[in-house]
């Protein structure tokens, strides 16, 4: 997830949904507050791409669903919306009351983390997430190092986590019957980075 806090107004959600149906950008709602999205850079994107393709292949003709980007989720206990990344239902989503484009129920939630939000996505962000009750996994992606995150629900309040960093690991699902390769999440992915002439410094971005 990619955002950019740029305002400090308080709205309903009702507010939120009217505004966002005419908005021309993606716009997160957390606790009263609209918060635009910025775009994703390739790295980004690529990583999406790749995660979303294996899972939606992997599981193919088998009762879950691959959501990107685009689809919003309520977290009602939060009063709270979010675009994840990558979303996995098991079974039918759920749709909010009284929506025709907003699911609730999430089993897997995947985050491709930026400089700006790696934080928020792995302390708040995944505070809210665990509060929705049928949440059970959740990835973390960084985006310019091969480093992946896993955590899985083993219980109430109870969360295993295992971290990953070589190409050559394979992560292995818990809620769904899929496992891939860093290796194929990273795929075409560069993250090397820049080399500065000396005394040369690069303004920060949200990428």
């Amino acid at each position: 997830m990619i955002a950019q806090v740029q305002t400090t107004q308080v709205y309903s959600p009702e507010e939120y949904l009217a505004l966002e149906i005419i908005s021309e950008t993606r716009n997160e709602y957390i606790h009263g507050e609209i918060i635009p999205m910025a775009r994703g850079m390739p790295n980004h994107n690529q990583i999406v791409l790749n995660i979303a393709g294996t899972l939606n292949f992997s599981l193919k003709r088998q009762p879950y669903r691959v959501f990107v980007v685009d689809q919003r989720l309520w977290i009602p206990q939060e009063r709270s919306y979010t675009y994840p990344d990558v979303m996995v239902v098991s079974g039918d989503f759920i749709l909010q009351e009284g929506r025709k484009d907003t699911i609730t129920n999430p089993t897997l939630i995947i985050e491709v983390l930026s400089k700006s939000t790696g934080k928020y996505d792995q302390t708040e962000k995944f505070t809210f997430y665990r509060s929705l009750p049928t949440f059970q996994e959740y990835l973390l992606v960084d985006q310019h190092h091969y480093s992946v995150q896993h955590y899985v629900k083993t219980g109430v309040k109870k969360w295993e986590f295992q971290e990953y960093d070589t190409l050559e690991e394979e992560i292995k699902f818990d809620t769904i019957p899929c496992t891939i390769a860093l290796a194929d999440i990273y795929d075409k992915v560069d993250i090397t980075e820049p080399v500065l002439p000396e005394n040369k410094v690069i303004p920060p971005t949200d990428a």
